[in-house]
């Protein structure tokens, strides 16, 4: 069955706007999301590295990232698009399971005690979030009209940068406000790391928990009809093919930022698996992981990725004002431009504490990755197949980290000669790439180009896509 293209069954402009708190509530579960998220990206290197594996391994430990993606996200889209409970909703089941299942895998990552262990975990871990994450981003086209999407976004992106911050700094704070150790005996995971995870699985648990209970979803608009189009395409076989035909049949606008998100991931990609390895080793000038200049420089990676984040919460305040001066395509370009400089130039740092001015310009790429290729997609895409579209998309956010995990180990091991800080440079250049094709893309809502219809408002709602007509 190629994917589906019928007009929408539901009225975006008929949909009422949402109170703040409403937003709020109906975001706040992004919080323990990116807190579970966080410590995976800033720490999994690091226990990888503890449980013996190689530099050129790691890459390759880290596939299990984008293939659980691909695998759960199009299908979580594709399930929670056909879900409809009077009493739990759409999407809330799906954010519940996977919150549950994260918390527990949060628990158990700190106390593997070898290195199939710690792969396997992450397995698990990623699939978990994946199923909590992915329709979080339908929710906001599920409940929001085009006029409060940016806000939607813009409060996701909110959460993302809290959660980011704590969870990423959170063993630094152990280490250093509460005077846990962070020097584990060789092969172990060091206190600080242990709590931190701890913590993670209960913030995750609870922030969710929170969007489940004090969020209320909206029925499809003809029951009769939803419930018609499930007998009509049930079935294992349906499924499979409804899941996953839609990369070939994908709106003019997705296939354009395809390839934006292509470069623009495989660059976070290599920030998040080499990141430890190139500070530790081209900074802190060391290898040993069981020593306390290693551990004290992986602390201060998470560090840098909590400022990050943070700034990004602020940044994605002022994209719109940006995009209205400008566009929604000149925008991201020049946000993505900075971050590839900001990558590069931890080459040229010696005091580790000047990362942190490299992470100005990969929080100002993060901002706008979070939300504007979302906005730019969501005005072609029918509204009673967010979900399904919204998981399809995300296939340009797990094969180009595919492809990371297969190239990056062999171009460290081999190219590189086991000098990680080059793999960042490499991720640099490949985000300065994304941002230049973000000028190819077609934005119908975008107030700068010749269309025939005006973006409905300008200001914060220059992000805000129209409604979704296909």
């Amino acid at each position: 069955m190629a994917a589906p293209t019928a007009a929408p069954t539901t009225n975006t402009s008929a949909k009422p706007r949402l109170s703040f708190w409403q937003i709020w509530n109906m975001s706040f579960g992004f919080l323990g999301i990116q807190f579970g998220f966080a410590l995976q990206n800033s720490n999994m290197s690091r226990i990888f590295e503890t449980m013996g594996a190689k530099t050129d391994e790691i890459a390759f430990l880290w596939l299990a990232a984008p293939i659980t993606g691909l695998l759960v996200q199009p299908v979580i889209g594709y399930l929670s698009d056909r879900t409809w409970h009077p009493r739990f909703g759409r999407r809330r089941p799906f954010f519940f399971i996977g919150a549950l299942l994260a918390s527990l895998a949060l628990v158990v990552m700190p106390n593997v005690t070898a290195l199939w262990m710690a792969a396997g975990m992450l397995w698990i871990l990623d699939s978990s979030i994946n199923i909590s994450m992915e329709p979080f981003r339908a929710l906001v086209g599920d409940l929001l009209p085009s006029q409060q999407r940016t806000t939607g976004f813009g409060a996701q992106t909110f959460f993302i940068g809290v959660g980011a911050i704590v969870g990423s700094s959170l063993p630094w704070m152990f280490a250093n406000w509460f005077g846990v150790s962070n020097t584990p005996e060789p092969g172990h995971i060091s206190l600080s790391l242990k709590y931190s995870f701890y913590v993670g699985g209960l913030v995750f648990f609870l922030a969710v928990l929170w969007t489940v209970l004090r969020t209320k979803e909206y029925p499809p608009a003809d029951l009769a009809e939803f419930e018609a189009e499930k007998a009509r395409t049930a079935g294992f076989a349906n499924g499979f093919r409804e899941s996953f035909a839609g990369i070939f049949h994908m709106p003019k606008t997705m296939q354009q930022l395809a390839w934006v998100q292509f470069f623009s991931w495989f660059a976070l990609f290599s920030m998040w698996i080499y990141t430890t390895q190139a500070v530790t080793s081209h900074v802190f000038h060391t290898t040993d992981t069981s020593s306390a200049l290693y551990n004290q420089g992986g602390d201060w990676v998470g560090v840098c990725f909590s400022v990050y984040n943070g700034l990004s919460a602020v940044v994605a305040l002022l994209l719109p004002l940006v995009a209205k001066a400008t566009s929604r395509r000149f925008t991201h370009m020049l946000a993505l431009v900075c971050g590839g400089l900001g990558l590069i130039s931890i080459y040229f740092i010696q005091d580790y504490h000047y990362i942190l001015l490299s992470m100005v310009g990969v929080g100002i790429a993060w901002a706008s990755i979070l939300s504007v290729p979302y906005a730019m997609l969501a005005g072609a895409l029918p509204a009673n197949k967010m979900g399904y579209y919204m998981g399809v998309f995300n296939f340009f956010i797990v094969i180009p980290q595919g492809a990371a995990g297969l190239i990056l180990g062999p171009l460290t091991k081999h190219v590189f000669h086991d000098q990680p800080i080059y793999t960042l440079i490499l991720g640099g250049v490949s985000m300065i790439i994304s941002g230049l094709l973000t000028l190819r893309v077609h934005d119908a809502d975008d107030v700068h180009l010749p269309i025939q219809e005006p973006a409905e408002s300008l200001g914060y709602d220059a992000l805000a896509p129209a409604n979704p007509q296909v």
